[in-house]
């Protein structure tokens, strides 16, 4: 399983998002981007001399993905008023150490888990290339749809704060920023494919894969709702809804929660 080096892996995922008791909130966003960074670059510091291109490649995608998505959660909270205004009472709302600490142990270990695909394949010396490097691909692809999506977002509401992102990347469905985060952590997921060994390390990435689904479709169906109570009495808007997919582009899913009529 690596235990003996998998904590180092969670220690320098919990240092990172430490963050998070400055700003509760932080845990889960900003966080949670240096959590996954850090998480790659602690992989790389770990294993030293074993590393391959095949590994390098793999952790650069996980700094990229999460540096970008912790610069961009920590940039939208200094320059985004409808944000912080959607955000107020939760940000700020005092939260109990012992939450917080319970909080920052649980997203610690949640980011370990997610990285940890990239750790068994060092771990157990898997020499194979094009599953890995496929992973690798899947994963760059989702980071970058996600880190467009991001940009094209601010991009609407600068033009028209009082309107849903429409254009670009959102044609195809409605929470694409969401959708390039699972294709982000389904290609970690596929890299590892071929070096799983033992029901720990498939629990570990199987956990993980799971997690990160029932996280999005949750955010996906609670941003749905802010937005029908806002939006709700616009044609244009209703139109959208029902003619987009929610968050995987082409499947007919078009709403989480029950329309009212």
């Amino acid at each position: 399983m690596g235990w003996n080096l998998l904590w180092i892996i969670f220690l320098a995922c919990l240092l990172a998002c430490s963050i998070g008791f400055k700003k509760f909130v932080w845990f889960m966003s900003v966080g949670y981007g240096l959590g996954v960074a850090a998480g790659g670059l602690a992989i790389l510091a770990v294993f030293n001399v074993k590393n391959t291109w095949i590994s390098v490649l793999q952790c650069a995608v996980l700094v990229f993905y999460g540096m970008r998505l912790a610069l961009f959660l920590y940039n939208r909270e200094i320059k985004s008023k409808s944000y912080n205004e959607a955000m107020k009472g939760v940000s700020d709302a005092a939260v109990p150490m012992l939450v917080m600490v319970c909080m920052w142990i649980f997203m610690g270990a949640l980011y370990t888990m997610q990285v940890s695909p990239v750790f068994f394949r060092l771990y157990n010396g898997s020499t194979d290339v094009f599953v890995p490097v496929l992973g690798a691909v899947i994963s760059f692809c989702g980071a970058v749809i996600e880190a467009l999506a991001d940009k094209q977002k601010s991009e609407q509401k600068k033009k028209d704060p009082k309107k849903v992102a429409m254009e670009g990347l959102f044609k195809i469905c409605r929470c694409p920023n969401y959708f390039g985060e699972l294709l982000m952590w389904l290609g970690v997921f596929i890299g590892g494919l071929t070096t799983y060994r033992g029901i720990g390390q498939w629990l570990f990435a199987v956990i993980a894969l799971i997690a990160i689904c029932v996280i999005m479709f949750d955010g996906a169906k609670r941003l749905e709702t802010r937005q029908s109570k806002r939006y709700g009495n616009d044609p244009e808007y209703n139109h959208y809804c029902d003619t987009t997919p929610i968050i995987i582009p082409f499947v007919p899913l078009y709403h989480l929660t029950k329309k009212e009529n």
